[in-house]
């Protein structure tokens, strides 16, 4: 897979020790031939000797906007990189909330290229135009879109065949669909050595070595704790 992301800071995404594509999972994905992310720097884009990408609103207000030219002329020249047409996928607070099935489906996708806003937002202009998915990691305010865009690009990046140590993995995280009624609950609790900590010891089924008694022990944690902690995941009412 292909992911470009459209930023004023590209150093961001240097597939390099300390940053996030140069740790963990990610970096194993790229290494694997598995993930390939290009950053590209907006800035180069502008058509002003200062190399500005924001200006003031219109209407007045605080903060700056970033402005259409750079931000349309740099996906034009991005999209022409690769023959393959990618999904536009703009980060915004403003955008639908990202949830699981949205991350399973772009996983699917060959391409995709993200725009990462910054300041007070992109002119709605160009927006329009590129006519853009639409998502937000939260009903919060970044400084920009750059750690949403390496949100997404770990939960995409887990998905790819290949990329975790153990094909179920990925199957068996919260809000993945329950192996046995199919439905988006939470993942039940996990234990390792050793068995007693600080007089807390580890649940006698999971040391049973029944592996039918197991599954339904885990089953049922599943349930319970998806039931306290996220109701609305089961249809009930939080109140």
């Amino acid at each position: 897979m292909r992911i470009d992301v459209l930023t004023t800071f590209p150093e961001m995404f240097e597939p390099a020790p300390p940053g996030v594509l140069g740790v963990s999972i990610p970096k194993r994905a790229i290494e694997a031939g598995l993930l390939s992310v290009c950053a590209t720097d907006i800035r180069a884009f502008t058509q002003n000797k200062h190399a500005k990408t924001d200006d003031r609103p219109f209407g007045g207000g605080p903060g700056m906007v970033m402005t259409c030219q750079p931000v349309f002329d740099a996906v034009t020249h991005v999209e022409a990189l690769d023959p393959t047409p990618p999904t536009r996928i703009l980060l915004t607070p403003q955008g639908r909330l990202l949830d699981q099935p949205t991350v399973e489906d772009l996983a699917a996708r060959p391409r995709l290229l993200l725009i990462a806003g910054h300041y007070e937002g992109i002119d709605e202009r160009v927006i329009e135009r590129l006519d853009p998915m639409e998502l937000s990691v939260g009903d919060y305010v970044l400084s920009g879109g750059e750690l949403a865009a390496l949100t997404l690009i770990d939960a995409i990046t887990r998905l790819l065949p290949g990329a975790l140590g153990h094909d179920d993995s990925a199957g068996q995280d919260s809000f993945s669909p329950d192996p046995q009624t199919g439905r988006r609950i939470l993942d039940c609790p996990h234990y390792t050595r050793p068995r007693v900590w600080e007089g807390m010891e580890v649940p006698e089924v999971l040391l049973s070595g029944d592996h039918g008694a197991i599954e339904q022990w885990r089953a049922e944690q599943r349930l319970a704790r998806t039931r306290e902690r996220r109701p609305d995941l089961l249809g009930l009412d939080e109140g």
